[in-house]
């Protein structure tokens, strides 16, 4: 995708309009959550599979990082804890290969492994410190916009050594989640802007591109796998380094 813009003090003319702040999603768009759950799952759970090839393996992650996000919408909804939605999703991916994954100790045991590894893998992709650095140069303000809890989501950016993006709006800021429009806005306040002049970037087609347009932003949807949605009309990149020339 080319963008042409022009800046001036902070404020950029682009193909979106102006834009005068950022908004990001976290979850697999700052941070690439799917490898460091796939990485972690896997160590703490080799020893339940012993001789499970690399096909199995992917498709053990699968199970947990897309065909189980139900448990996850049931948190939302705070109907489980965030560690229960954790522990019945491994379950599942367990059961697939044929491993029951006993109530008790042996629950616990998994679980807290599986706790203590995960946060060590999550790291930024290659793409966000450049994107960060040239909204930094260029005076614009930014902040992130999620689906999950504050503190928990203040750890993990800290942790992947994104402790600049100090703006963070999460579930419980409101009491609400995306699509939420309440939500997005938060994230505008706290960036001083208007939102029909703060870009949102997400990785989830809903929830974060149509969800944050419907609620006045300037949404984007950030398509690393390159899924396909035929009805989907607004801007679409593949890698923020394609957003790198409207702040340039």
């Amino acid at each position: 995708m080319t963008v042409a813009s022009t800046a001036a003090g902070g404020i950029m003319k682009s193909r979106f309009g102006t834009v005068k702040g950022v908004l990001f999603d976290i979850d697999d768009t700052l941070v690439d959550l799917e490898y460091s759950m796939t990485t972690a799952l896997r160590e703490v759970s080799e020893h339940l599979l012993p001789g499970l090839d690399q096909a199995g393996w992917e498709r053990f992650g699968r199970i947990f990082t897309h065909e189980t996000t139900h448990y996850y919408d049931q948190y939302l909804a705070g109907e489980l804890t965030f560690n229960e939605q954790r522990l019945l999703r491994g379950r599942a991916a367990l059961g697939h290969f044929g491993i029951e994954l006993a109530d008790g100790e042996e629950s616990h045991q998994w679980l807290t492994a599986y706790i203590q590894k995960q946060p060590s893998y999550v790291k930024p992709f290659p793409d966000v410190l450049p994107l960060l650095d040239v909204l930094d140069r260029a005076g614009i303000p930014y902040g992130a916009v999620s689906n999950n809890v504050h503190d928990y989501q203040r750890a993990k950016l800290d942790g992947a050594g994104l402790d600049r993006v100090t703006h963070l709006v999460g579930t419980d800021t409101l009491g609400v989640a995306k699509p939420n429009p309440a939500i997005y806005l938060e994230g505008v306040r706290l960036l001083g802007t208007e939102a029909s002049q703060t870009l949102y970037i997400g990785d989830n087609l809903l929830l974060d591109a149509e969800g944050s347009t419907a609620a006045g932003l300037l949404g984007v949807w950030l398509n690393r796998t390159a899924e396909t949605a035929a009805d989907f009309s607004g801007t679409a990149v593949s890698t923020l380094d394609e957003l790198v020339p409207l702040f340039e």
